[in-house]
């Protein structure tokens, strides 16, 4: 059946109005709690984790923050290709935008909170480069009072070298395996905490209203948009694609426009780079992640593990599989892909209406006929998710 919506003469039937409403940031539900991060709400853990975030102190070098790659004025990531800390990496920085709503962090899920998450670059060589010890003695030596009231008394680190961890340098690496493990226990236990008090900042990163949401709105309540909420004909013929032939809304789905999955869908390797498997050896590394859920630093039992006990593995179509990210602000978000392999808009649209085939494992994608003006009014939609 259709129904007139009265939004500028155009008709959507039951089910797409169903899906629309579906996509609105309306529907985006309440901040999922996290068990495995006591602190994950606490205000002074967040101020906390704001602090640390912006600040450069957080690398042996001095140069490097969380914001060095997620910039507040660019939707917390940094329009680069490949993300730059002390060296370039592999892969491009994501939106940290309703992160908190995510089961799976990084382009291939290999850790399964956010603070889990916020550990990683901080002992990563082309991010920040740091160690464990060395974070442990920072929180000492410039944030000891703050930390104290909020995860209680930080263990003596006397005896701990100034920079040791089990990644990093040889050097630093010798140096944490000549630590007792109590001790190592102890650094790790502040080290997780580090993350936790950044999660806790980050939980309050959420999506801004979009021309799109106001439009949705009005659709849902069956009247007429305000100007700031109309939506042009070639934007509602996107929207209609976007929802219908050409498939996008299949990955791109809810609120924050991704089903959190992970989908081969043909993106070629980046000459140069080492070869990229995805989700195949994203589920090795959450599972040995020692601050996953199941891990003794997490504020939980494993009965709040269901995404980690039951996680798909052993799948031949993980292989070269990524995330979906959120499509809120991609027209502004360029270049694309896990690796920025393409660099417009009309060049994404071009590769999904392609299917090429994955240089590896199995493209989910499957051709589509697609004429050059539905492919202008596909993108037309997709910037009304910017502003």
């Amino acid at each position: 059946m259709l129904v007139l919506t009265g939004c500028g003469g155009e008709s959507f039937t039951d089910d797409e109005k169903a899906i629309i409403a579906s996509l609105s940031l309306s529907a985006l539900p309440p901040l999922p709690p996290d068990p495995t991060n006591r602190y994950a709400d606490d205000p002074a853990a967040a101020a906390l984790g704001a602090t640390l975030f912006f600040d450069s102190r957080m690398s042996p070098s001095g140069t490097v923050s969380c914001s060095t790659c997620h910039l507040i004025d660019r939707q917390f990531q940094d329009d680069l290709p490949l993300a730059k800390g002390v060296a370039t990496g592999n892969r491009r920085t994501m939106p940290l935008a309703g992160v908190a709503w995510s089961p799976w962090l990084f382009w291939d899920g290999r850790r399964d909170s956010l603070w889990a998450q916020a550990l990683t670059p901080l002992e990563d060589l082309r991010e920040h480069a740091g160690t464990r010890a060395f974070y442990a003695h920072f929180i000492a030596d410039s944030f000891a009072e703050r930390y104290e009231r909020i995860f209680g008394a930080l263990p003596d680190l006397s005896g701990v070298p100034g920079h040791a961890g089990p990644f990093g340098t040889a050097a630093e690496q010798a140096a944490w395996a000549g630590l007792p493990a109590e001790r190592q226990d102890e650094v790790n236990r502040v080290f997780a905490n580090i993350g936790k008090a950044i999660a806790a900042f980050e939980r309050s990163i959420v999506p801004e209203e979009t021309r799109f949401d106001r439009f949705a709105a009005a659709l849902t309540a069956g009247r007429e948009p305000d100007d700031d909420a109309t939506l042009t004909p070639e934007e509602i013929a996107g929207l209609k694609l976007f929802i219908g032939k050409a498939t996008c809304s299949t990955c791109h789905t809810g609120p924050r426009l991704t089903d959190d999955s992970f989908h081969n869908t043909g993106v070629p390797p980046v000459d140069g780079l080492p070869e990229d498997l995805g989700r195949e050896t994203g589920v090795d590394q959450v599972a040995a992640d020692p601050f996953n859920c199941f891990g003794k630093y997490a504020d939980s039992g494993p009965e709040a593990c269901g995404e980690l006990r039951f996680m798909v593995k052993d799948d031949p179509r993980l292989t070269r599989a990524f995330k979906p990210p959120s499509l809120r602000g991609a027209a502004s978000r360029s270049p694309y892909m896990h690796s920025g392999q393409i660099e417009t808009l009309e060049a994404v649209v071009d590769h999904y209406a392609r299917a090429p085939a994955s240089v590896s494992g199995e493209t989910e994608l499957h051709p589509l006929t697609l004429s050059e003006r539905e492919r202008q009014q596909l993108i037309a939609f997709l910037k009304t998710l910017t502003n």
